[in-house]
């Protein structure tokens, strides 16, 4: 006769890290169905970044609060999936092309990127500048997709480069399309940073811009991330009216006065936003 398996045992044998948060603790807050080493393991991923493009295991530690068994186990098993990297001199770690995997499918797969390609290309054509979709997350927004002009002034900028909302104008044109208790709401989470002498960083004045965009349909920047850029953005609504995404035209200021991005541009940038949100 087989003996009664003791389930209480076998419960206590499995590691915090494979179980869900069900506690609520850390990241989970009260989320039964979250699943923390899912969650830990895109924290050791996300502590890579351009400026730390490489880590020891003990700066991974401090980055990502794990203690130094979990970030073992999670660097190796990353790893041994083929995400990261490890400098057998050095001992340090690094992303592998291979996570740029799930970024090459949602660009691929996203459907308002299909939608919108044809539109952005008939804008490069016609304006012979640089086209940007952007699509907002959190308070920040993320370039989905970009065509580059021979002027372009940030080559740095590529697909998946994030930037404030507060301070770019697709980030201005989608806040402006949003109910203002929501737009406001966004203001409030946002950590404000002067990148140069003309970052506008006073919610007060960002909230009356957003006012003005609203009414104008189309947002402007400029200068205010980089010297001698001028930026003017409309924003593109699902079908439920929301912004879903923002397109914009980026100019150099040494060939453009502001009045003539905004006189040149905005009937641009409006006719396609509104075009791809009927499409």
């Amino acid at each position: 006769m087989k003996e009664p398996v003791d389930l209480t045992k076998e419960k206590q044998s499995k590691s915090p890290e494979d179980s869900a948060d069900v506690s609520g603790e850390n990241s989970g807050r009260g989320d039964a169905l979250m699943v923390r080493s899912v969650e830990k393991a895109f924290r050791v991923l996300g502590a890579f970044n351009s400026d730390q493009s490489t880590l020891s295991l003990s700066q991974i530690v401090s980055l990502t609060d794990l203690d130094m068994s979990a970030a073992q186990r999670f660097t190796h098993t990353l790893m041994k999936l083929g995400f990261l990297a490890k400098d057998p001199v050095t001992r340090q770690f690094e992303l592998t092309a291979k996570t740029l995997d799930l970024g090459f499918h949602y660009v691929r797969a996203n459907k308002l990127i299909d939608r919108a390609m044809p539109y952005l290309q008939h804008l490069s054509k016609e304006t012979e500048e640089t086209i940007n979709l952007t699509v907002p997350d959190g308070t920040e927004i993320v370039f989905v997709s970009r065509f580059l002009s021979r002027h372009v002034l940030n080559t740095d900028v590529i697909i998946g480069t994030r930037m404030p909302s507060y301070c770019t104008a697709p980030g201005l044109a989608i806040l402006s399309r949003l109910p203002e208790d929501e737009a406001q709401a966004i203001l409030d989470q946002t950590h404000f940073r002067s990148f140069n002498a003309n970052t506008i960083i006073d919610p007060k004045v960002i909230m009356d811009n957003i006012r003005r965009f609203r009414e104008d349909g189309y947002a402007t920047a400029f200068e205010q991330v980089y010297h001698g850029d001028g930026s003017i953005a409309s924003a593109i609504a699902g079908p439920n009216g929301r912004p879903i995404a923002a397109i914009n035209i980026a100019a150099s200021l040494a060939r453009y006065s502001r009045e003539d991005i905004v006189s040149r541009f905005s009937p641009y940038v409006i006719a396609a936003s509104r075009t791809i949100s009927k499409a």
